[in-house]
């Protein structure tokens, strides 16, 4: 019997997204992204790639930088697969504000603070994903990062 070829892990892609599918942008701000050539979630990164870049974006649109820097963030944290669009808000409000970030925090301290800003902002604890869960996210940023 030969033996069995080793299992490659398993590499993950990035994920891209359509901006409107961003939380916390508004029509107004995806109109002026798009005049700027800007439709996805990969072009804001590609676009916005340095703080130089962004402050030029922002210069472009007539928006404050902070605006521009919470949209690369958001963007971000979405191209982690299991985070994606529906999570990376609820990362960026927990404190997490890139791949890398989240590629190093130990998943039960992630886990708490997600569960501290639900309960604050909610009062809902059941809303909150697993440890299980968020150690799926910090593993495939992970992979991310080293990709």
């Amino acid at each position: 019997m030969s033996p069995q070829p080793k299992a490659r892990p398993h590499s993950i892609r990035p994920r891209n997204w359509q901006l409107e599918q961003l939380p916390g942008l508004s029509a107004e701000d995806r109109l002026h992204l798009e005049t700027c050539g800007i439709t996805t979630t990969r072009q804001l990164l590609q676009k916005a790639s340095t703080p130089t870049s962004r402050q030029a974006l922002a210069n472009q649109l007539q928006l404050p930088v902070k605006h521009v820097n919470k949209w690369v963030a958001l963007s971000d944290l979405a191209r982690v697969p299991g985070v994606g669009y529906q999570h990376c808000g609820l990362l960026l409000h927990s404190g997490i504000v890139s791949v890398n970030q989240l590629a190093q925090i130990p998943a039960h301290k992630l886990q708490q603070q997600i569960l501290r800003l639900q309960v604050a902002t909610l009062q809902r604890r059941d809303l909150c994903p697993s440890v299980d869960e968020v150690q799926v996210w910090i593993q495939q940023a992970q992979q991310l990062v080293k990709s």
